[in-house]
């Protein structure tokens, strides 16, 4: 495990990545040539609300030191039960989605947790298993959501930079952070992901945790997609694999470790507006559209090399160096200040000679 001091900067990570691509985002109008206005703000946080809830729902599972590669498919199959069961009751719609989402979902954290199976295989044949039912029930298109109301509701301006759906996906980051920041089921989670068979010991109860942390990844993933759906007026069968590369940068960028037992809702806000700001800067300045992919994967890159124990052991190893040598000099310093503080010098070894001397003067005193 990672120790204390290697985590500061971890935890620094999502602040400064945010104030660097914030900074990028005020400056982007250097290179447009037009000024920022509220509807760039409105873009960039649209954009949030898209992604955020995907990432929240990976950065979670990946605290308790898994990783649900099916939340693509969840967040799919979310968008059409959405849009199937929502025509006339947007609210069913979502509910729907919502009950197959945490059905997946636990279902999967059962398998993982009762039968000690590795998450990736399992949430990888669930997500092919779910692009199948996907193509079956929608045909392989596109299906259309016919409720204009709902579509305009969803994405009304509030406060000019905020819609209904990026505010429920932001207070969906809050609920996320109070929950894991001042309740014992967010210690216990980072407990299990950071040491599983101490915290068997220490009595907590990791089948219930991992159930319950799938479950929860695939109602958020199931709720992104109805959303994402009734925004879009239609539901796509397939969004491929990008969704899962952002969220997981935003996850990573958002501080939480590839080893599990880090991380905290608030870093994942952070690396999710991060990745989203990121965007927005690329639309503004009108660059190409694999320039975005290139800054993905360098942020992904550098997130790992971050991340990697080989960079964490050597600074270590750099700082018991210097904690030696501070050490060393600093006692030869206290030595020297203690002797000269007393007046004394240090004793010199005597020399044979001056031994034989003494001796004699000493057998001519008796004498």
């Amino acid at each position: 495990m990672t120790s204390g001091r290697l985590s500061q900067p971890d935890r620094l990570l999502p602040a400064v990545s945010l104030v660097i691509v914030v900074a990028g985002f005020l400056c982007s109008p250097l290179v447009s040539g037009r000024p920022l206005e509220s509807f760039d703000v409105y873009n960039a946080l649209q954009g949030f609300a898209q992604l955020g809830l995907l990432a929240l729902a990976i950065g979670l599972t990946m605290i308790a030191g898994e990783f649900d590669l099916s939340v693509v498919g969840t967040y799919a199959l979310g968008g059409i039960l959405a849009v199937e069961a929502g025509q006339s009751s947007p609210f069913l719609g979502v509910l729907v989605a919502v009950a197959a989402g945490a059905a997946i979902g636990a279902m999967q954290g059962g398998l993982i947790a009762r039968l000690r199976i590795p998450s990736l295989p399992v949430t990888l044949a669930t997500y092919i298993a779910l692009l199948g039912l996907t193509y079956t029930m929608s045909g392989g298109l596109s299906t259309t959501y016919r409720n204009s109301d709902v579509t305009l509701w969803v994405d009304q301006t509030v406060a000019d930079v905020f819609s209904p759906r990026s505010l429920l996906t932001l207070a969906a980051f809050l609920g996320a952070a109070v929950v894991l920041g001042f309740t014992k089921l967010g210690r216990e989670l980072r407990a299990v992901g950071g040491d599983r068979r101490a915290s068997r010991v220490a009595g907590v109860s990791v089948d219930r945790r991992l159930i319950g942390i799938f479950t929860v990844s695939g109602t958020l993933a199931a709720l992104g997609g109805a959303l994402l759906s009734y925004s879009y007026a239609s539901a796509n069968p397939d969004p491929g694999l990008q969704p899962l590369i952002l969220a997981a940068v935003a996850a990573l960028l958002g501080g939480v470790s590839l080893t599990g037992g880090r991380g905290a809702p608030l870093g994942l806000l952070a690396g999710t507006l991060s990745v989203a700001l990121l965007a927005q800067i690329v639309a503004i300045t009108a660059l190409p559209d694999f320039s975005t992919q290139l800054l993905y994967a360098c942020l992904l890159a550098v997130i790992v090399a971050i991340e990697s124990p080989g960079l964490h052991q050597a600074v270590d190893r750099l700082r018991a160096g210097r904690a030696m040598t501070t050490r060393r000099w600093g006692s030869g310093v206290r030595t020297s200040g203690a002797a000269a503080s007393a007046g004394q010098h240090p004793r010199r070894a005597a020399h044979p000679k001056e031994k034989e001397d003494d001796h004699d003067r000493g057998d001519d005193h008796r004498s």
